[in-house]
């Protein structure tokens, strides 16, 4: 059997499940409030000023909660608040009467950039396997006074590095056990210790901490209290320290996810969208008002995030160039304008900050169906309908754009309607129409000279 399973990753099992049962301050048995109280906070996405207040306030409540321990789950790799901020948030980490750690998890996360440099003046940092580390860019003047958790930290400037390469070019602290630290674990938890089945893991995986909780029970030089305990003839740790789970509430959640590139982007298509819908629409109705509260919310989200403005602009002026084409039910030169223009600006809509190719493709995609066929089909079906009288038509003479071949386009007193040669007469583009029936959604046209007669009509 493994060290990991007989000590870290058996006492992480037992943490976890210790955990699960402690989503609240509940009162705890009078040994469990003894040994004090750990925080843990939960630090995702971008370093915006939703989850800079978050740190913020987590360090001063953990001082004021009387906690013995405070811990910061990451996984973040960009910070959008200025470097004064940053610093703000680093002096009250590092002057905090708590005790501060930081765990890297769980697998699949990473810390970059000035978050990385923020967390480093942490008593403590710990990750999770598959986890990753780096990119720190320059050196923030405001933390040079600071000292910093990560050891050989120049490693990491200009690099990222997986949880392996932290462990081997010792940028993660770790201490491995030996066999004679196994050997004391052992007697001490009244085990009797047997060297040829117990064997000593790598470094690599002794260094890590799969769960929040195998990292919580070996942070006793922080001041959480575990047990040692014999399970099933292994030596394992069982948590004794309250834990306490803290996160964002539901309206700064929101407004924490607003702020992100993709979600900022889609809000702001999609509400512009509906707005130019009710602007085709008589009267205001639920489109207009979701439009309207989607624009606002990608308003406060683009307030956050450093956006080109021109690029917002392009956006803005795709939506003009597509009512344009709209307003005559027929999509022209503009709506290929305005496909132009919105793609433009998709693409240089964020100044460095990364979005997702899927969101871009997905939502230009979408803006090109809704632009090209179902934008046009609204105005013809709720402008071009009987019930708002387009019996005046028949009879209005008008000119051929499109072949009316059987299907084509015509224009009829400036606007261009879809149309349909009537009696299967065709007509070329410059020819001069009459329109002789409307025929739901379409107009039936016939040529002024040479249209083909119905054999059931008589001669008058």
């Amino acid at each position: 059997m493994k060290l990991a399973a007989a000590c870290l990753v058996g006492g992480g099992i037992l943490a976890a499940v210790g955990l699960a049962g402690v989503g609240s301050a509940a009162a705890q048995s009078d040994g469990a409030a003894d040994a004090g109280l750990a925080v843990v906070v939960e630090v995702t996405g971008l370093l915006d000023p939703v989850m800079a207040e978050l740190i913020e306030d987590s360090v001063d409540d953990a001082a004021g909660a009387g906690a013995t321990l405070l811990v910061f789950r990451v996984d973040s790799n960009r910070s959008v608040v200025s470097d004064e901020r940053v610093g703000e948030l680093a002096e009250a980490i590092a002057y905090s009467p708590v005790p501060i750690a930081v765990w890297v998890g769980p697998n699949g996360s990473s810390l970059e950039g000035k978050v990385a440099q923020l967390f480093a003046v942490a008593d403590e940092v710990g990750i999770a396997p598959g986890t990753s580390v780096g990119d720190l860019g320059a050196p923030l003047p405001m933390l040079a006074d600071y000292p910093v958790a990560w050891a050989n930290q120049e490693l990491i400037r200009d690099h990222k590095l997986d949880w392996r390469k932290l462990i081997s070019e010792g940028v993660i602290a770790c201490e491995p056990r030996t066999i004679d630290d196994l050997r004391d674990l052992y007697n001490e938890a009244g085990i009797p210790f047997d060297s040829q089945t117990v064997r000593i893991p790598p470094e690599v995986e002794q260094c890590v901490a799969p769960l929040i909780g195998d990292f919580l029970v070996d942070l006793d030089h922080l001041g959480f209290a575990s047990n040692l305990i014999n399970v099933d003839g292994q030596p394992r740790l069982e948590p004794v320290t309250q834990v306490q789970f803290r996160g964002l509430s539901l309206a700064h959640q929101l407004f924490h996810t607003v702020a992100s590139p993709p979600v900022a982007y889609l809000l702001l298509t999609i509400g512009m969208g509906l707005m130019l819908f009710e602007f085709f629409t008589a009267g205001i109705g639920v489109a207009g008002v979701l439009g309207a509260v989607l624009f606002i919310l990608a308003g406060y989200g683009l307030s956050v995030l450093p956006h080109n403005t021109w690029a917002l602009a392009l956006l803005a002026a795709s939506m003009v160039a597509f009512g344009i084409d709209i307003q005559t039910s027929v999509p022209r030169f503009w709506t290929g304008a305005g496909m132009m223009l919105f793609a433009a600006g998709t693409w240089w809509l964020y100044d460095g900050v990364s979005m997702s190719w899927i969101p871009m493709v997905v939502m230009t995609g979408a803006v090109a169906v809704a632009m090209f066929s179902g934008m046009p089909s609204m105005v013809r079906t709720r402008f071009s309908t009987p019930t708002i009288g387009r019996d005046w038509m028949v009879g209005e003479l008008g000119e051929v754009v499109e072949d009316v071949s059987p299907d084509g386009v015509v224009r009829i007193r400036g606007a261009l309607w879809r149309a349909r040669c009537n009696r299967a007469t065709p007509v070329t583009a410059g020819d001069h129409v009459r329109v002789v029936e409307i025929d739901g959604l379409w107009l039936q046209v016939e040529p002024l000279e040479g249209a083909a007669r119905d054999y059931r009509e008589r001669r008058r």
